[in-house]
């Protein structure tokens, strides 16, 4: 019996879950724009330690024992096919996991606007050179680069702006407290409640009318969904450009497409675990409509975050119930190492 095909979009953690799932069953064909998978909470890791990037890359093809890799950005989708270049894909199924980047409003070139740990590898020599680093937002992933430089380097003057009143402002006030304390113990400079609103003449300049100065700056907010080949689908595209799905995470009107990740309308936190937990439910609903089986709604629930705080102190959020120090630095580590083991 000729198999179903099923065409991924995207490669990263909802994606090749996907792909490694469905291999054996369908004719998979993976469409990413890189040729690894990256374990991306390991990546501000990469900024201060580039060696790191060994540890958190594995190639598609060394854990995809059936599946076609395709290497490319997608550049336009219809119902029936994907175009990769001048290249079409024929899909029973689509899945679309193609993620979100960080849209730079800055164009200039001090400025790190993409995350991901080949490009902070590259710039780990101006890393050096800079005096004065300025980490723009206070979310997750600030806070994480702003304890890996203030952990490694003692004689650089680091700066964290934020919008908000506190840092990680989505989680409980204590791990904001903490991560606090951490980075005003190592020296770092937070501002809060203020936004980077335009840079000139080398000057940051502050909604508050004030300015920084910085030789590098690392901007981490305004996360955009990858969505630029979607280009028919404009209807069911929110107002932020993300997939609508339903619950079982089809999305709006088209039965055979699928969409896990960032580049979803889901209110939940855009985390890996998340991201794996849409990909699971996925994986079921496509082998449940092969088999007449029933199909499951994805349920968002509270997951418990692991955070880093330098190479040896983290933070373990679930809940209300938070801690810090060395156990969850270690289990932050143990997290990476255990899924970089099952690719």
């Amino acid at each position: 019996m000729k198999k179903k095909k099923v065409v991924v979009i995207g490669g990263g953690f909802a994606g090749s879950y996907c792909a490694r799932r469905l291999e054996r069953d369908f004719e998979v064909t993976l469409v990413d724009s890189e040729d690894y998978f990256e374990f991306t909470p390991g990546v501000p890791r990469t900024i201060v330690e580039p060696e790191h990037l060994g540890a958190i890359q594995r190639l598609h093809i060394d854990y995809l024992l059936y599946a076609r890799v395709v290497r490319g950005g997608v550049t336009n989708v219809s119902e029936k096919e994907v175009m990769v270049g001048k290249e079409r894909y024929a899909y029973d199924y689509l899945i679309v996991c193609s993620g979100s980047h960080y849209e730079a409003p800055f164009k200039e070139r001090e400025v790190v606007s993409d995350l991901r740990g080949r490009h902070l590898r590259s710039i780990h020599d101006q890393v050096i050179a800079a005096k004065k680093v300025l980490v723009i937002g206070g979310g997750l992933v600030g806070v994480e680069i702003a304890a890996e430089l203030a952990g490694h380097f003692k004689d650089k003057e680091i700066t964290v702006v934020h919008a908000h009143g506190r840092l990680m402002e989505r989680l409980p006030e204590r791990a904001s407290k903490l991560a606090y304390s951490y980075l005003s113990g190592k020296g770092v400079r937070i501002i809060l409640n203020e936004r980077v609103e335009k840079n000139k003449g080398g000057y940051y300049w502050l909604s508050s009318h004030t300015s920084l100065t910085a030789d590098l700056v690392f901007l981490c907010v305004g996360i955009t969904p990858n969505y630029s080949f979607l280009k028919g689908f404009d209807s069911v595209l929110d107002e932020h450009h993300h997939l609508k799905v339903t619950d079982f995470l089809q999305v709006h009107g088209y039965p055979r497409l699928f969409s896990a990740g960032d580049i979803t309308s889901l209110h939940v936190e855009k985390t890996a675990q998340n991201a794996q937990k849409q990909a699971a439910v996925v994986v079921h609903n496509i082998y449940a409509l092969e088999r007449g089986g029933k199909m499951k709604a994805y349920v968002s629930r509270k997951t418990p975050i692991v955070l880093s705080l330098g190479k040896y102190n983290g933070l373990f959020i679930y809940k209300d119930f938070v801690f810090g120090g060395i156990v969850p630095g270690f289990m932050k580590w143990a997290i990476e190492k255990k899924e970089m083991w099952k690719k």
